[in-house]
């Protein structure tokens, strides 16, 4: 049972969110953890960058795991791409390089201002 306010509202914004909603949280949950990462190199904390780019790779992750393959060429580029964030990511946390960290994240920021446009431009044609 989830007794901080805070957390039980977390768990509804999830729990109630479109799928559309679902992947912006979570390219912006990676995004917020690439820039804790950042924030640990620089502060030469290593665990804090081990432990947020761990983060950011959880998400990825489950976003190739929720890809359907089934959905053709689309499918099979966006795993690509994640797979080369992961591994990016991985590069990043070894090396505990702000350089290769920041491609990750450019990546990821792309991706999420792409389906942001994209669900907007949804939005507004079923009003219409």
């Amino acid at each position: 049972m989830l007794s901080n306010p805070y957390q039980k509202y977390q768990q509804n914004q999830v729990e109630t969110a479109s799928p559309a909603k679902l992947l912006l949280m979570l390219y912006n949950g990676a995004l917020r953890f690439v820039k804790g990462a950042r924030e640990g190199i620089r502060e030469k904390d290593m665990e804090k960058a081990n432990h947020n780019i761990g983060k950011a790779q959880d998400i990825v992750v489950e976003l190739m795991t929720s890809l359907d393959m089934e959905q053709g060429e689309i499918s099979r580029n966006l795993y690509s791409l994640y797979d080369f964030v992961n591994t990016r990511l991985l590069e990043a946390n070894i090396k505990k390089d702000e350089n290769i960290l920041s491609e990750a994240e450019n990546i990821l920021q792309e991706l999420r201002d792409t389906w942001q446009e994209a669900s907007l431009t949804d939005s507004k044609e079923e009003e219409n």
